[in-house]
């Protein structure tokens, strides 16, 4: 038998998969019975407001030697080579001091996976507490506004991914990334991850699948804490050797996995104190633009929105803004989802957005950001750890304005173009909720600007984006870290043997798989 991939399968919509068969078949000229298996490896959607809709496939296929691979215009036909080597070699190191992973987010249980499958249990502490214990907390900042600063949508098991919309998009191309997908379905996440072009897990799902990945890692040798807060690290002659937890328990070891995320600003007070290296790095502020899903769906989908084929649209739009020398951008774009509150410091007010994995929310929502560089939070040379406090600032402003009881501050995307005050406001999804406000008070005047000439150019590109019945709230600042632990090719700190930092919150990752790729760098160069 031959096994081949064939790219760019179309199916209209009211087609289904069953048709794929007789497809290849035909383009391969052979009967459909010589098709012996077919795997779907990839699905998108061709959607161009103003043709149909159309899905395009690649699948794999199991053909009879000495097919003919060519195929027609558009379709493309590439023999597979099976013979691939593990993408994880046996490891190499055997220590008396266990490894451990700081961190319960995509960084810290890919680390803790990679190196547990290969005979390494690792101890993984977690500050914030168990998914089952983590969600009523959040339940309760987001029914009454009482926020637990331990355990909230950025600190618990899964880390902030858990709350979200668990997308699984990715611009790297690695092999691991299939290797995440497997692991994920194998603990819950629905099989359409492995083949769909926008992959999302949705947030239900997510909370059974990061217990399950837990289950995995214990199962694996691997002991997991939670409420076990890291408060110190100890350091001899530039070496790691061990870490304080909760302020009094000292554990002993020598390969430290840090991926605490982006929203434990006391441990990287605390890194700086200690003079491992940082350097403060880029990051985007803005705001979060809710739409009816109605609404999105007849922009993409023109006349065929509401076919049962379709899901509710998305969209990704940019701006670039010679002038100003900024640019804009919409970020973790969430179809039928909701707005949330995501606070993670007292007096402080943090846009996300969140949906299930049906998407079945009446509202679209996504970021609405522009680039901040370094100098614009520091006029000198700037402290690593100024852009922290730089979106804090803001993140209180934003608490101010919402009231001083986490509610979120809130716009009319028309009125905040034209800088009006307007006394109401569409219905939103945010909880805990929302109240009128100028926005332009809620972030840096370069912002405000560089947002406004920015919508203008989405609605050019995206005709119907700025209208009436869209909801600015405020405010986005978590798009990534604003400061990075420096670290070598070995991905150790360049001046802290024994300390790997990694993930989004040390400033080498945005989002579930560039993180969880990130843990398991970490993870393959202690074991190499």
């Amino acid at each position: 038998m031959r096994k081949l991939r064939i790219t760019g399968l179309v199916l209209s919509l009211g087609e289904g998969e069953d048709v794929l068969k007789r497809k290849v078949a035909a383009i391969l000229r052979i009967p459909d019975a010589d098709v012996s298996s077919l795997t779907v490896v990839r699905k998108s959607i061709d959607a161009r407001r103003r043709k149909p809709p159309r899905f395009i496939y690649s699948v794999d296929v199991s053909t009879p030697d000495g097919v003919e691979a060519t195929g027609k215009a558009g379709v493309k036909i590439e023999v597979i080579d099976e013979g691939k080597k593990p993408l994880l070699s046996p490891a190499r190191i055997r220590t008396g001091k266990r490894p451990i992973i700081v961190g319960c987010g995509p960084a810290g249980i890919f680390a803790a996976l990679t190196l547990a499958e290969r005979g390494i249990p690792v101890l993984l502490l977690e500050r914030g507490k168990s998914a089952t214990e983590r969600i009523a907390d959040v339940q309760a900042f987001w029914d009454k506004g009482i926020l637990n600063t331990e355990s909230h949508v950025h600190f618990g098991e899964g880390g902030a991914g858990t709350f979200s919309d668990g997308k699984l998009t990715s611009r790297i191309t690695n092999p691991f990334t299939a290797w995440i997908k497997t692991r994920l379905v194998d603990a819950g996440a629905p099989s359409e991850i492995m083949f769909d072009a926008k992959p999302h897990v949705g947030t239900d799902r997510l909370r059974e699948v990061v217990i399950n990945l837990r289950k995995r890692l214990i199962e694996l040798g691997c002991e997991v804490r939670f409420e076990a807060k890291v408060t110190d690290f100890l350091l001899y002659r530039r070496r790691l050797e061990g870490i304080v937890v909760r302020g009094s328990e000292e554990i002993k070891t020598d390969h430290l996995v840090l991926a605490a995320g982006q929203s434990a600003e006391d441990t990287y007070g605390r890194l700086y104190e200690l003079g491992v290296a940082l350097e403060p790095k880029p990051f985007a502020i803005g705001l979060r633009a809710e739409h009816p899903q109605e609404l999105i769906d007849e922009i993409q989908y023109g006349k065929w929105r509401g076919h049962p084929d379709l899901p509710p649209a998305d969209y990704f739009l940019t701006a670039r803004l010679p002038q100003m020398n900024r640019s804009v951008y919409t970020f973790c774009m969430c179809p039928g989802g909701s707005v949330i509150g995501c606070s993670s410091g007292e007096r402080t007010v943090v846009t996300n957005g969140m949906s299930r994995r049906r998407r079945g929310s009446p509202y679209a929502n996504s970021a609405v950001v522009v680039a901040v560089r370094c100098e614009d939070f520091s006029d000198t040379a700037p402290h690593p750890l100024r852009g922290l406090s730089f979106r804090r600032q803001w993140e209180e402003k934003a608490f101010v304005l919402g009231g001083e009881n986490y509610y979120a501050p809130a716009q009319g995307l028309v009125d905040f173009i034209k800088d009006s005050e307007g006394t109401t406001i569409n219905r939103t999804s945010f909880v805990p909720g929302v109240k009128p406000a100028m926005l332009r008070e809620a972030l840096p005047l370069f912002a405000v600007e560089a947002l406004r000439q920015g919508i203008m150019e989405f609605d050019r590109k995206m005709r119907g984006f700025v209208t009436e019945e869209a909801t600015l709230i405020g405010v986005e600042t978590r798009t990534s870290s604003p400061v990075r632990i420096l670290r070598g090719p070995d991905c150790q700190s360049v001046n802290v043997a024994g300390l790997y930092p990694c993930g989004e919150g040390a400033g080498y990752a945005g989002g579930i798989i560039s993180s969880a790729l990130d843990g398991i760098r970490a993870a393959q160069k202690i074991v190499s």
